[in-house]
């Protein structure tokens, strides 16, 4: 009688530059010829266990980013003040192929106690009256800038190898502009907009697809306008540090911040340098 026995085989290999661990189960059938070794799955897993014979080795995980000769430096600044070294930015980011959303941002918050919570949301604006984004007023997001009203945002764009981090205090938008820029939305979004009570549990999906359908055949027939919620509107977070990071294949990466002076502190053009209007510039060690 043959005996058989399953090994698992850890294998590491390199394609194209990424490092991954390739497992393997195989097969061994132990008889007196000598062991035998194929890679059938042993007969008790179940099908989606057969499909699973790679697992990604994250540790081994990375992408060469900017070479020596294109590092960013100071000298290559736009603006001494952040709002004009953001636009440049973004403007070629927007221009950049394979960035689709280039106003696509990770909004971070915390409650009064520290707790934090991130989720992308869509940058509607952005200048010296701050970046702007909109939502529910009853979300989580919404809830936790009532009792701590600060906020860090995080644009990264990978073809480019670029990343800024905004931090500041957040203010909500008038009523006029929020108003302003709903109205402006898709007739859809609108529609949407209304109908979920954001970052609440509900049954299941077709609770808004029921209120959707009701809300738009109500519309059609009344050729009523949809209006903004009083529950809906805008938020700006006004900075005081936005970091310019870009990667580096050697991993010194660069950072320059651009934050407002700290009481008593002056520009000592060595390791902080006088920017315009208030603000003062930086490099970070990565």
């Amino acid at each position: 009688m043959r005996r058989q026995t399953f090994l698992v085989i850890k294998r590491a290999s390199v394609v194209a530059g990424v490092g991954y661990t390739l497992n393997r189960l195989l097969l061994v059938h132990n008889n007196t010829n000598g062991s035998k070794m194929t890679d059938s799955p042993p007969p008790e897993f179940y099908p989606q266990d057969r499909v699973r014979n790679m697992s990604i080795f994250i540790g081994g995980m990375r992408i060469p980013y900017m070479g020596k000769d294109e590092a960013f430096t100071e000298d290559q600044l736009v603006s001494k003040e952040p709002y004009g070294q953001f636009n440049n930015w973004f403007e070629r980011a927007a221009a950049t192929q394979g960035i689709e959303e280039p106003n696509a941002m990770c909004l971070a918050t915390a409650t009064k106690d520290g707790r934090p919570s991130a989720r992308m949301v869509l940058l509607k604006g952005y200048g010296p009256d701050g970046f702007k984004f909109f939502t529910n007023y009853t979300s989580r997001k919404a809830t936790e800038l009532a009792e701590n009203p600060y906020a860090s945002l995080n644009f990264y764009w990978e073809p480019m190898k670029r990343c800024v981090r905004i931090e500041g205090r957040v203010e909500k938008l008038s009523t006029e502009e929020s108003t302003e820029y709903f109205m402006s939305r898709p007739v859809g979004s609108r529609i949407g907009a209304i109908i979920s009570p954001q970052s609440k549990p509900i049954p299941n999906r077709n609770v808004l697809l029921d209120k959707e359908r009701e809300l738009t055949s109500l519309t059609e027939q009344q050729q009523a306008l949809i209006v903004k919620p009083e529950n809906w509107g805008g938020y700006a977070v006004i900075p005081d540090s936005v970091e310019f990071w870009q990667g580096q294949t050697n991993r010194i990466h660069d950072r320059i911040r651009f934050r407002k002076l700290r009481p008593g502190e002056t520009a000592d053009n060595i390791t902080v340098h006088q920017g315009v209007n208030g603000w003062v510039y930086e490099r970070l060690a990565p």
